[in-house]
């Protein structure tokens, strides 16, 4: 691999998406693809293992979607950047995806030869958004804020994990999950499972894969 090639770890949970990503990339010269993971805790370990240039992220990721895999490498990895693809072109995505520090957000469809020119933008520093989105326009009151932690306990809640199954998933103490799931409900104002669920995926801070 010559040493100015970029260098991108894709991640994505379908195999087979990231073979076509791969041949797209490897297609094109002065890009070499040097590791996949399949959800988010591979990605992160993936990231900090071999700190990639660029890394192209699915966002519906199962039980850590992309954005809070985003923040965990960040947190390690700073110069990380991180391009994220999404089916979804809504703006509550997007700004889910830039407020946890990816430095381009593109839509899955119909993306050609997109991908390849936005590795070479964002590895150049440059942001990247999906011109198909339109504006995002500035009228939006700003989101509550959720750790990277409660962001990962609201993910498992979505799926229907109770408190002791997401203890597990998570490595934590039941209790602790259930503090986890008392503040985020505190946070945002949001009293039962259910609305909490909507609301979640409505705003697009968690994914549903």
């Amino acid at each position: 691999m010559p040493d100015n090639d970029i260098t991108v770890l894709l991640v994505d949970d379908h195999s087979l998406v990231r073979h076509g990503f791969r041949r797209m990339l490897e297609d094109e010269a002065g890009i070499t693809v040097v590791g996949e993971a399949s959800d988010g805790f591979e990605a992160v370990k993936a990231a900090l293992a071999l700190r990639p240039d660029v890394i192209v992220m699915d966002f519906a990721l199962p039980s850590m979607n992309g954005a809070v895999a985003t923040r965990r490498i960040l947190a390690k990895f700073p110069e990380a950047k991180v391009l994220m693809l999404s089916m979804h072109a809504e703006p509550d995505y997007v700004r889910t995806c830039l407020d946890a520090g990816a430095r381009g957000y593109l839509l899955k469809n119909a993306m050609d030869l997109e991908l390849v020119d936005a590795v070479r933008k964002i590895a150049a520093g440059e942001q990247v958004l999906d011109p198909r989105m339109g504006r995002l326009g500035g009228s939006h009151e700003p989101a509550p804020t959720l750790s990277t932690r409660e962001l990962e306990v609201l993910q498992l809640i979505v799926h229907g994990k109770s408190n002791k199954e997401i203890a597990i998933v998570l490595g934590l103490s039941a209790n602790t999950v259930a503090v986890h799931r008392a503040n985020i409900m505190e946070t945002l104002q949001i009293h039962n499972t259910a609305s909490l669920v909507v609301y979640a995926i409505r705003t697009g801070l968690v994914s549903i894969a």
